[in-house]
């Protein structure tokens, strides 16, 4: 009997090695600019050749330009490292995702799922720790070092240690309007943001069931966020209906012959985990973060804990400063902060779904006159969609200023950042010191919640049902 993890782990071991250490055939290979470019240029100073550029494929979305009419970056360091990737990929027959007529430029955890490039039973990796978001087809997706990227463009392998397994079992279903990015954020607050270390985790249950893919892959982006290097889901019907067509994936008689191989992924009966984390769905509300840390987490109508209740003196002092960093204190309302700024956007929260969540929220109204809002879909397949469905026209109307696919203010590269001071509603998955900017101070939410706080100018949450 095995797990999902197990199956998919076994099936890619090519080699066990000294150290408990296994060497692993690669299927994917996902590249982009900001740490391919380097490890292409290692490879070369090496004088080693691609061995299988049919399987890696490459985008621009950490540092390519979001502003409307862009050709490259914002500033000539960053087009300097665009033009550099797209001279590389040219060179080495890689496959790219450019900006240009193909149309399908965009984040590359976006783009993977979108395209079929990411299906089940498959490997993935990228130098990108959020490549666990892959892992919602049902694939074994982790994010890699420079050094290894060189590894598996010369070899199309990587050694690896198996990690442990751990299940998160959601029982019951989640109220209506608590989201993926909720239920993610809820787990991160319960088990802390070290609680998957060393785990692969698969995710279970009747409310992970009942999402859409695009949810589960927000759900499995955050993996990373809980310290665990892998996110898995095991593929069902949803996943398959999600699929079919998609100009990556097998197509006709070859996608059924793939369904049937497909089904043979869920984990067995009786299966076993290292270890199992067991959560009530029908108890998590609307989530946001208050501090810099994804387990720095309350719902919605809770209040900023006090760090003097915590026992452990490492997160007390933990909790202390990010109150300071912040801005905030104990025992205040979330809805109490002023937010300046509102970002729709990144590889957890950009894809078509999440864009009409939003949309609904702000049709007929308007941005608070002090803050300012972006959207930034995932990829240009989204951003077309988006125009098709009156969307982008929705945002603009509401004050939102509409941008082109990229990772953007999630990193806080090539100017897409928030200013000092600064507080920030964000559906990205990292509110670090710094992350989006020098002094930035970042609150994670769901795209609901975003919006609501764009509308209202402080911290808000569309849906009493599920914050209360």
């Amino acid at each position: 009997m095995k797990t999902l993890f197990d199956k998919l782990w076994d099936s890619h071991t090519i080699a066990h090695l000294a150290g408990g250490v296994d060497l692993l055939h690669v299927d994917r290979h996902l590249m982009h600019e900001l740490t391919g470019v380097e490890a292409v240029r290692v490879l070369e100073r090496r004088g080693l050749a691609v061995d299988s550029p049919a399987l890696t494929f490459a985008t621009l979305d950490h540092v390519i330009s979001t502003l409307p009419g862009r050709h490259a970056g914002d500033a000539a360091w960053s087009t300097e490292m665009i033009d550099a990737m797209r001279g590389q990929m040219t060179h080495h027959a890689i496959p790219i995702f450019d900006i240009g007529s193909e149309g399908r430029q965009g984040i590359v955890h976006v783009i993977g799922p979108e395209l079929g490039l990411s299906v089940p039973g498959t490997s993935i990796v990228c130098a990108d720790s959020h490549t666990c978001t892959h892992g919602a087809m049902g694939a074994v997706a982790f994010g890699i070092g420079s050094t290894e990227v060189v590894h598996v463009l010369a070899t199309q392998t990587i050694r690896q240690k198996r990690p442990r397994t751990m299940r998160v079992l959601f029982n019951g279903r989640v109220r209506e309007g608590v989201s993926a990015k909720d239920m993610i954020l809820y787990v991160i607050g319960k088990i802390g943001a070290a609680g998957g270390t060393g785990y692969a985790v698969e995710y279970a249950g009747e409310a992970i069931e009942d999402l859409s893919m695009e949810a589960r892959l927000t759900l499995c982006n955050l993996s990373i966020e809980l310290g665990a290097k892998f996110g898995l889901i095991a593929p069902d019907e949803t996943t398959f209906a999600y699929l079919r067509d998609k100009p990556y994936a097998p197509q006709g008689a070859h996608f059924d012959a793939a369904v049937a191989d497909w089904k043979r992924l869920a984990t067995d009966e009786g299966a076993h985990f290292d270890h199992e984390v067991i959560v009530d769905a029908s108890a998590i509300r609307v989530q946001v973060t208050w501090g810099t840390s994804p387990e720095h987490v309350i719902a919605f109508d809770e209040t900023i804990p006090d760090p003097a209740s915590l026992v452990d003196e490492s997160r007390r002092q933990a909790a202390q400063n990010a109150i300071d960093y912040m801005g905030v204190r104990a025992g205040q309302h979330l809805d109490e902060l002023a937010v300046d700024r509102v970002f729709i956007g990144s590889c957890a929260n950009s894809r078509i779904e999440d864009l009409r969540t939003a949309a609904r929220i702000v049709d007929g109204h308007h941005v608070a006159r002090h803050v300012k809002a972006w959207v930034v879909p995932g990829s240009l397949m989204v951003a077309r969609q988006a125009h098709e469905e009156g969307l982008d026209d929705i945002f603009r109307s509401a004050g939102f200023e509409w941008r082109e696919p990229g990772c953007s203010m999630c990193v806080g590269a090539n100017g897409d950042v928030v200013g000092r001071g600064e507080r920030c509603v964000s559906t990205s998955n990292r509110n670090f010191v710094g992350r989006q900017g020098p002094g930035a101070r970042t609150h994670l939410a769901s795209p609901a919640v975003a919006a609501a706080s764009a509308l209202a100018g402080h911290i808000a949450a569309p849906y009493a049902e599920a914050s209360q």
